[in-house]
């Protein structure tokens, strides 16, 4: 039986990726294991470096941004950028939409004057045009996706003198981004691009010369940024594997191919919850996220149902956030369509026998 995983913690990894990773673990007696790879050799900063041009090349990046390479997860950068960017009396504007963007504008509480620009109910995205920005703002903060609630940005405003901090980690490199709105784009890799241990930074340099020095050595962006993400022992392996997934999101049509796959994964599933009302998938379809597919049955008896007996067929990590239940169906870059349409034709034949 094949296993399908659709878990929102830990993303699956292509097939190609998977491969590559196992020759190198263990590539027999004699050879250096890439678990054992010291991050001072030449042969380290060259992958990291291939890396770093890879990501580059995806999204397009001016050389004014600067690309990291750090640890501690994107729940640790939400302390860590206001940690960074704050001085004391300093403001920003956080646009509280869900469960992880309301944890964000909590964790920036000790560091500066944190300013709620909009809130939503869970259910829905306010628009931007509705934001109550501030001018003097040192950054506007954004999740793009919120998980829990299967929410989703998918257009951003300007700047307008403020710059857009946006916390990415559920829809990094699934699509297409202009940068001119971002002054710094964090993502940890375990969804999209890797494994966990890995957070991707994406900083302009004008925040990266706001950094001053209070944030540990290793969490410093300034220091990260000018030591090439090497004040301290980087996550050689994690970003090993995040190489490979961004070789591998280049060769296969880079971000516009990845967005059109992210369609075509999404489609067949919200057709089946959309096809009665067996499946109630909350948020309004402007809103709906791509990435994070959340949707509930008509009572907690029947979820427990689904989860039993689509473990049974391979379909796992179906459940949905202990904070709200029902069920969740995360679809990142390596999900593939063949596991899209293996759990559409379980909900439709769940829906015949149990509806």
């Amino acid at each position: 039986m094949t296993l399908f995983s659709f878990a929102s913690a830990q993303g699956p990894l292509p097939r190609e990726v998977l491969t590559q990773l196992r020759d190198e673990i263990n590539p027999g007696a004699g050879a250096l294991s890439l678990l054992e790879l010291p991050f001072s050799v030449p042969a380290f900063e060259e992958m990291r470096a291939a890396a770093e041009q890879d990501l580059r090349e995806l999204l397009a990046l001016p050389e004014d941004y600067s690309v990291l390479f750090l640890q501690g997860g994107a729940s640790a950068m939400f302390a860590l950028v206001p940690m960074n960017l704050l001085r004391r009396g300093e403001a920003a504007d956080y646009i509280e939409t869900g469960l992880w963007s309301r944890r964000a504008a909590r964790a920036a509480q000790p560091w500066g004057v944190v300013r709620v620009a909009a809130s939503g109910d869970g259910r829905s995205l306010p628009p931007a045009t509705q934001w109550r920005r501030s001018g003097d703002a040192v950054y506007c903060h954004l999740t793009t996706t919120e998980t829990v609630e299967g929410l989703q940005y998918f257009s951003f405003p300007a700047a307008d003198g403020v710059p857009i901090v946006a916390d990415m980690t559920a829809d990094f490199l699934t699509r297409p981004l202009q940068l001119a709105p971002f002054g710094l784009i964090y993502a940890s890799a375990q969804k999209n691009l890797g494994i966990a241990g890995l957070t991707i930074v994406v900083v302009h340099r004008a925040f990266v010369e706001r950094a001053h020095g209070i944030a540990p050595a290793p969490l410093d962006f300034a220091r990260q940024a000018e030591a090439r993400s090497k004040v301290n022992t980087p996550p050689v392996f994690a970003i090993a594997v995040a190489g490979k997934v961004l070789r591998w999101l280049r060769g296969n049509g880079g971000l516009a191919a990845a967005e059109e796959r992210g369609e075509r994964k999404a489609k067949p599933l919200y057709a089946v919850i959309d096809d009665d009302d067996f499946y109630d998938a909350p948020a309004p379809k402007r809103d709906r996220s791509r990435v994070s597919l959340r949707f509930h049955l008509p009572e907690p008896r029947l979820e427990e149902t689904f989860l039993r007996e689509a473990e049974a067929q391979g379909l796992v990590h179906l459940r949905g956030h202990a904070e709200i239940g029902g069920l969740r169906a995360a679809l990142y870059n390596g999900v593939t369509q063949e596991a899209v349409e293996a759990l559409a034709a379980f909900m439709r034949d769940f829906r015949q026998r149990r509806g």
